[in-house]
């Protein structure tokens, strides 16, 4: 598929330097600092001592980088790189005032910007909300950069990214950040701060979720939130989604964490509106709230806008990155193509005229697992595939879970947000894999606030004698409620006997954890895919220390997780 920018952000001219001396790569086998070393403060994961600071807009209208920078999406040859300029005061986020502002930016070898190699210049608009975009090429594979922006004599935060290997090149390793759900409002992106922390990482992965429509109190409710958003209602216009974009972008630790990794994004429902589908969202009413197309609209115009991510000719996130020839990723957008839910119970779940992928989606992922020549198959998936059933969880803790994951309170084992909603999807794409022999399948999914490590059943109800397709593994939430926020229990004091519920009924389904916060670490070898997941200590404390939980992996060719009892350095 071919990517290229949104139309809806300026895109700046690329000019590469003529001549540079590639510098050497960062470590990607640094060892993981003890928990209590990586609570350091946001500025020095950039080395900020050597490295200009942004500066606050004055009473002359001094232009300021208010919001951080970031890069995202990279390539062999290059990386998109993102900020927003504030050059007034008044011109906050989904203003729209404000002076078209040139931009100019720089990509360089050494953190002192000597050894610059690209540099180019673009506008910033309030027609854009002043936000730019630069996709960056001509640069060397597998490499570190560093990169910054300049207003006038304001220069933004400096930053580093990294580049992929050659298409054709055989890699050591690959090792990625992966988190999803972070709502603001239930508490602080430690997380992000503690990958930021991390050497070691080549790209971080946001599975979804990156921010929440809800109005202040709205979920959780008042007497449980942190913070409060901005704006304070529900988001539903342009305006209001760029709001929302700029208040996240303002917390530190977000933004430790885009000065320090490229990231790589996609979007599940809450960047538009809760249990989102083509036509509608469970958290939209047309009588008040509008049209929903025309909120669609809105909330992916904000989303390019504010996000280091390439959109596609159609506009939406699904696209293919690449590590060389060890590992392809292809990512999915399950929300703008997808039917509405069905009500459970109705039997429409395996309808094959519904669909949760769109049939071009579909086709182009199955196109390209076949086609891949990668050794593993990451497949970036907003919602889980494997099939849960929760029928047989204690009634007194049916209800929290079935609000936690979306189901009927009374207990129906379906969850029709997922794959399970879309049954025919699943079964085109599992037989896809399974008839073409495609091993080394991992699917990486976020959404439903728990941790999961399972393989993925041809049949769940002749699992194991039937195999799998493929493994699942699913990272919790940054912040958003699971099962012990909706209890209001201390964690781990009621969740463990649902779970050992849960995965008596789903004999796929190898861990689960109901009740954690935190961020995972996938790391993929020639050998194996490996996950370590993370826990933080408090999501409403600043200064939550992390510790290492779980490892789960697969090795080459067994399609099959199997618990591993520490995690990769």
């Amino acid at each position: 598929m071919t990517s290229q920018n949104t139309p809806a952000t300026d895109t700046a001219s690329v000019t590469p330097g003529a001549a540079r001396t590639p510098a050497p790569a960062p470590s990607r086998r640094t060892a993981l600092k003890a928990a209590a070393a990586t609570a350091v403060a946001a500025p020095a994961l950039v080395g900020a001592s050597a490295l200009p600071a942004a500066a606050a807009p004055g009473a002359a209208g001094t232009p300021a980088f208010l919001h951080g920078v970031a890069s995202g999406d990279p390539l062999p040859d290059g990386v998109l790189l993102w900020t927003r300029v504030t050059p007034v005061p008044e011109a906050l986020p989904g203003s729209g005032v404000g002076p078209d502002t040139a931009v100019g930016w720089e990509v360089a070898e050494d953190k002192d910007f000597a050894r610059v190699v690209a540099r180019g210049t673009t506008t910033a608009r309030a027609a854009t909300d002043h936000t730019v975009k630069a996709d960056v090429r001509g640069l060397q594979p597998e490499t570190g950069y560093y990169f910054r922006f300049s207003c006038g004599s304001a220069l933004s935060p400096a930053a580093r990214t990294r580049t992929t290997p050659a298409a054709d090149a055989t890699t050591a390793g690959v090792r990625l950040g992966v988190v999803s759900c972070a709502n603001w409002e239930s508490g602080y992106f430690s997380p992000y701060r503690h990958l930021a922390a991390r050497g070691d990482l080549d790209a971080v992965l946001h599975l979804g979720d990156y921010l929440y429509e809800y109005e202040t109190g709205g979920y959780p409710e008042p007497r449980y939130v942190v913070r409060q958003h901005e704006p304070k209602h529900e988001i539903v216009s342009l305006a209001d989604y760029r709001t929302r974009h700029g208040k996240y972008k303002t917390d530190p630790d977000l933004q430790a964490l885009h000065h320090r990794h490229p990231v790589v994004a996609i979007w599940d429902d809450h960047e538009f509106a809760d249990n989102a589908w083509s036509g509608g969202a469970g958290n939209h009413t047309p009588g008040t709230e509008g049209d929903w197309a025309a909120r669609m609209a809105a909330a992916k115009q904000a989303y390019f806008e504010w996000m280091p991510v390439r959109a596609s000719t159609e506009g939406t996130v699904y696209r293919r990155l690449r590590w060389g020839r060890l590992a392809d990723l292809h990512l999915l957008d399950l929300r703008s193509f997808r039917d509405q839910q069905a009500a459970v119970g109705s039997g429409k779940v395996d309808d094959p005229d519904r669909t949760l992928t769109g049939r071009a989606q579909l086709d182009w992922l199955k196109s390209g697992l076949t086609a891949s020549d990668a050794s593993w198959k990451l497949v970036g998936t907003s919602v889980m595939i494997s099939p849960v059933a929760f029928g047989s969880v204690p009634a007194h803790l049916l209800e929290p879970i079935a609000e936690l994951v979306g189901l009927p309170k009374e207990g129906l084992a379906v969850n029709t947000d997922q794959w399970d909603g879309y049954t025919d999807d699943r079964k085109e794409l599992i037989g896809h894999l399974r008839g073409n022999g495609i091993s080394n399948t991992v699917f990486l999914t976020g959404d439903i606030h728990m941790s999961w490590a399972n393989d993925v059943p041809v049949k769940a109800a002749t699992y194991p004698a039937s195999g799998s397709a493929g493994v699942e593994f699913v990272v919790t939430s940054v912040t958003s409620d699971n099962l012990d926020d909706i209890l209001h229990v201390a964690p781990h004091t009621v969740s463990l006997v649902a779970a050992t519920a849960v995965q008596a009924a789903n004999r796929h389904v190898k861990w689960l954890d109901m009740d954690a916060h935190g961020y995972g670490v996938l790391d993929v070898t020639a050998e194996h895919a490996q996950m370590d997941y993370y826990a933080v200590s408090d999501k409403t404390r600043q200064d939550a220390t992390s510790a290492w939980s779980r490892s789960y992996r697969t090795r080459s060719g067994t399609q099959r997780v199997e618990r591993v009892y520490r995690p990769v350095r």
